[in-house]
């Protein structure tokens, strides 16, 4: 008589409510907001990536902490949620690159690879036995058209951003993102935009070895994870 509204509905992924709602893919949303933090903006000269790592204990190597990972020479994913489901959905984009590379013979775009990973997110929405990933990520990268940025949701949705932050304090960071972002902005500019806005959602002050940047640049086309040294300079700044 007085169970919860929606009490049932959420033993199932297949099961929607009355009122149109899958509950295990909104739970999967939740474990993506108790995630650390993950930015990402596209500039006119590449795109950035700045995630938050955060261990448990100091007995953890830090450099053994993954937030940003590389799935082609030109494309990069920042995350946020569980760690493990996006470990295989790395593996599984990077394969699928791997074979466009093989049957077209050329880089695949960000587009497609970011489509193929909603896709594979979505699939696990529509079938009883298995739960949605409960990880979003933000596609990064420069291709023929120019520099991309995208980001997934459990649910399988994709959508492309100019500045976009997942995770926890995603609230705060966009709307800080909302008020200085500009077009106009250089990788450089990018990097500390992103840092400042990093500094929105977490509580202590920003320590390089609890951040980790990477850029694509439309220069070379590449990913690169910014160095230490080269990562403080950039916090002097914030």
């Amino acid at each position: 008589m007085f169970a919860p509204r929606g009490l049932g509905y959420d033993r199932a992924i297949t099961i929607f409510s009355p009122d149109g709602r899958l509950f295990q893919v909104e739970y999967a949303i939740e474990a993506v907001k108790r995630g650390t933090a993950a930015i990402g903006i596209k500039t006119s000269e590449g795109v950035v990536l700045v995630v938050e790592k955060r261990s448990h204990t100091q007995l953890i190597e830090q450099n053994s902490v993954k937030k940003i990972f590389a799935v082609d020479r030109h494309i990069g994913v920042a995350i946020a949620g569980l760690t493990a489901d996006a470990r295989v959905l790395v593996n599984q984009i990077r394969i699928q690159a791997q074979i466009d590379r093989l049957t077209y013979d050329e880089p695949p775009t960000v587009e497609t690879l970011t489509q193929k990973l909603g896709d594979l997110k979505q699939l696990y929405t529509q079938h009883a036995g298995v739960r949605p990933f409960g990880v979003s990520l933000l596609v990064a990268g420069v291709d023929d058209t120019g520099p991309k940025l995208y980001s997934t949701e459990p649910s399988g949705s994709i959508w492309g951003h100019k500045a976009a932050a997942i995770g926890s304090g995603v609230q705060a960071v966009t709307e800080y993102l909302e008020k200085t972002y500009q077009d106009s902005l250089t990788l450089d500019e990018g990097i500390v935009l992103a840092l400042r806005a990093l500094k929105q959602a977490v509580e202590e002050d920003l320590h390089p070895q609890k951040v980790e940047v990477a850029t694509v640049s439309t220069k070379t086309a590449a990913l690169r994870i910014l160095p230490l040294d080269e990562l403080e300079k950039h916090l002097e700044k914030v």
